[in-house]
């Protein structure tokens, strides 16, 4: 019987080492799986120990992802892959914004240009793809993930985005790209090849606008991305300049960032509009009286000291970031833009072409697509101010005691009375010369 009791005590636990073993596999299996996609990340001070050094050795949260996740050692091996800053007087440009700001319209002044590279909101899917908390050290994780998916796009390497493509794409060709008629670069030349007959498997969820192309060939946009003078996108996802020291000290680029900023109080109107869902409660506020809570009070000024917070860093001009920083007002856009894209083209160290001053001047004069609210088709000049005459002063009031020091750091100025506020003939800007412009 001891005996007996003897095998059956080992035998247990046998069996549960056995299990154990199995529950290790497949945590193992799993763990894997996540490290290949996301690698673990030491948050405790990553942004100030990465080197520009440590970056041109490749050494950022994705190097090793693109080639063991999508076995492109093919693709890579048939680009021909350029040294340094690539061919000479190559720029790196981002346009860095917030949600209706303005930037699709800023955009389209570096997508006309033929030089240009342009890639609209690549982060867009790295945002639908990982999940992290607003705060914290989950928001640190965000912006080094985004940040350093930008660095291998702004490097051409456009393959980094197969990792949050879904469905994956099928030997790096794929229908899902956001938006991709947006970019010229990615619906021109080599890039646009021609679309198969039939709908079987061939339909693509963001086509191209102005030309009928197959689906998106990755390793052809990235010969093209390497084959073009400049690179420049345009992302409202970066929200925290410091976090693009590593880029901007990275050898291999020559980065500039411009901020696109615009008016808090026209900022919260567009937003009530373009996402009636998101920001239902200010909606309430506006036609029922239905004050927001705090938690709606704290995001909005959560929003502005982010805003204030990148801008003032980028003003100070500290060694990292002198003459690789413009803060531009959509506003001043607006009323000239074709002055205004010559300054910006100026800071980026790239010649602005006649098809670009073409696009502005087309663009700005009429309004047949001002209905639409992304269109980039509008008279500028007349719908900057608009806001005015829709967002109720109460709505105003509390945008302006919430944000008043972002306010006035960007030059916007605060309103009194209702009346103030809807007369559009008192402007509600200082002179640029008060943040430092002329």
């Amino acid at each position: 019987m001891r005996v007996r009791s003897k095998y059956a005590i080992i035998l247990f636990f046998v069996a549960a080492l056995v299990i154990i073993e199995k529950e290790n596999n497949i945590i193992s299996r799993v763990s894997d799986k996540l490290t290949l996609k996301f690698p673990p990340v030491d948050l405790v001070g990553l942004n100030s120990s990465i080197s520009a050094r440590a970056l041109t050795e490749n050494d950022s949260l994705l190097a090793g992802t693109s080639s063991s996740v999508l076995n492109c050692a093919s693709p890579r091996a048939a680009v021909k892959w350029e040294d340094s800053r690539g061919p000479s007087g190559r720029r790196h440009l981002i346009l860095m914004a917030t949600t209706r700001t303005g930037s699709s319209f800023v955009g389209e002044f570096f997508n006309q240009n033929g030089d240009i590279f342009y890639l609209f909101e690549p982060l867009w899917h790295v945002e639908r793809t990982v999940t992290f908390e607003p705060k914290g050290a989950n928001a640190v994780a965000s912006s080094i993930v985004y940040r350093d998916v930008v660095q291998q796009l702004l490097l051409c390497d456009l393959y980094v985005l197969e990792n949050f493509l879904l469905p994956m794409p099928e030997r790096h060709v794929t229908a899902f790209l956001f938006r991709r008629g947006s970019s010229r670069s990615l619906c021109e030349g080599a890039v646009c090849t021609p679309p198969k007959r039939g709908a079987g498997g061939s339909s693509e969820r963001f086509p191209c606008r102005l030309r009928r192309c197959g689906l998106l060939n990755l390793t052809l946009a990235t010969q093209a991305c390497r084959q073009k003078q400049h690179v420049a996108m345009k992302t409202v996802r970066l929200r925290q300049l410091e976090f693009l020291r590593p880029l901007v000290e990275d050898l291999r680029m020559d980065l500039r960032v411009i901020q696109l900023v615009r008016d808090p109080r026209a900022v919260l109107a567009s937003r009530m509009v373009a996402f009636p869902g998101k920001y239902e409660a200010w909606k309430k506020w506006a036609d029922q009286g239905v004050v927001p809570d705090d938690e709606e009070l704290a995001k909005l000024r959560g929003n502005c000291e982010s805003l204030r917070a990148s801008a003032q860093l980028g003003l100070s001009q500290p060694a990292w970031l002198k003459d690789r920083f413009l803060l531009m007002r959509y506003e001043d856009v607006a009323l000239e833009p074709v002055k205004r894209a010559h300054e910006m083209y100026r800071f980026a160290g790239i010649s602005i072409t006649p098809e670009v001053k073409k696009w502005i001047h087309i663009n700005t004069q009429s309004s047949p697509g001002s209905d639409n609210l992304y269109s980039t088709h509008k008279n500028s000049s007349e719908q900057f101010e608009k806001w005015r005459l829709a967002l109720p002063f109460k709505i105003a009031e509390v945008v302006q005691k919430v944000c008043e020091p972002t306010m006035k750091l960007f030059g916007y100025k605060l309103v009194r009375d209702a009346e103030t506020l809807a007369n559009r003939s008192a402007s509600l800007l200082e002179d640029r010369r008060h943040f430092g412009m002329v």
